[in-house]
Parts: C-alpha cells; sequence; structure tokens
C-alpha cells in the first residue's frame, strides 16, 4: 500500500488575534500558496504582542516601525516557548500625513512586515484620505482611531468588523481587504523570488 501524501506544513505566526487580520493574512496566504508548491500548507498562529509604537500611528515611519516590531517580539516568544515559525507577520494600521497646497491630508494605511528570519520585506495597503474632523480627534485630542471611529460612525467595535476603512468607503474596502493587500505585497519577494533576485543581481 503506497505511503500517503504528506503535506509540508509552514507555520506562519501573526502578531495579532484579532480576525480582521487573521482573516485578512489566511486570505492572502490562500492565494499564494500553489506559488510555493503543491505539497504545501500554510498554518497560521495568532499571538497578541506590543507593536512599541502609539495607539494609532501617526506617520508612515511609525506604522513601518510598529509591524517589524511586532515581528521582533513575535520572534522573542518563539525562542522563549521553543517553537519554530517559519515566517512572522507584523501588522499595524494607523495614519499618514501629508501638506498638500498648504492643506493638511491625513491618510488611513495598513502596513504589513513579513519575514522569514533572515530576510524581511514590506507591504502597504492603498490609502485613504480621512475627514479633517475625524483626523483632528486623533491627531489633536490624542483619541484612538477605534475610539474615534466608534463615535464618528455611532456604531461600537467597528475595528473588529469592517474598520475605519469600511465606514469610510460604504465597505467597498474593508479594514480585512487592506490588510490582505499588504500581506500579499510584504510577501512578494518570497513567492517571487526569482524575480527578486534578479533585480538584487542587476542593482548589484
Amino acid at each position: 500500500m503506497a505511503e500517503k501524501f504528506r503535506m509540508k506544513k509552514i507555520i506562519v505566526a501573526v502578531g495579532s488575534t484579532r480576525m480582521p487580520k487573521l482573516n485578512a493574512v489566511s486570505e492572502a496566504l490562500q492565494a499564494i500558496e500553489p506559488l510555493f508548491s503543491p505539497a504545501v500548507e500554510f498554518q497560521i498562529l495568532g499571538r497578541e504582542v506590543p507593536s512599541g509604537v502609539s495607539h494609532t500611528p501617526s506617520s508612515r515611519a511609525e506604522l513601518m516601525l510598529g509591524a517589524r516590531q511586532r515581528t521582533q517580539a513575535l520572534s522573542r516568544l518563539a525562542v522563549e516557548s521553543g517553537e519554530i515559525w517559519d515566517y512572522l507577520v507584523g501588522l499595524e494600521g494607523g495614519l499618514d500625513l501629508i501638506v498638500d497646497g498648504g492643506l493638511r491630508r491625513v491618510f488611513l494605511e495598513s502596513w504589513a512586515y513579513v519575514t522569514d528570519g533572515a530576510t524581511g520585506h514590506y507591504g502597504r495597503s492603498g490609502s485613504l484620505e480621512i475627514p479633517e474632523v475625524l483626523a483632528a480627534e486623533v491627531l489633536e485630542k490624542g483619541i484612538e482611531l477605534s475610539e474615534a471611529i466608534d463615535r464618528f460612525a455611532g456604531e461600537q467595535g467597528i475595528r473588529n468588523l469592517q474598520g475605519a476603512w469600511g465606514v469610510l468607503t460604504l465597505n467597498r474596502i474593508d479594514r480585512q481587504s487592506a490588510f490582505r493587500v499588504a500581506v500579499l505585497a510584504a510577501f512578494a519577494p518570497f513567492y517571487n523570488a526569482g524575480m527578486y533576485g534578479d533585480l538584487s543581481a542587476a542593482n548589484g
């Protein structure tokens, strides 16, 4: 009797236990799984870890730092627990602001950082300009975005559902789909390694 075919499990640890984030990673991995190997199966683990940045990051640099520091916290957790994880994923959502023609414009962004322990790469969703009144609540009054969007929309627990993305786009883009794009982008150097290797060689 032939030995039963066994799938290779790739364990992906995510620095969050919030369902929109975990579902975003799951959807992204389903899309790229065939690009690794037909014999590969991803397993996702959610672990709540600190980002080391403010509750609502207010710049691109802070968003990127928060995402990366979540993977660093995951790495320490893996060592402490004696577990081996193939990929670590850090996700961070928040704001980025620019001055355009003398006007402040504030954008909602979702960032991902993915590392295999040797190299790491960033990915970002698109940007969504938010209303100035909402931006002021967060940037001037120091109110957490999740709390501000609940008040703004007259609902509760929005960040665990559609997020500010969903509220502001009438659910044409929700929090989960924004993070999904960021994760797909951050994983690109891993599932399209040939292209990234060629570019590195060309620029070397």
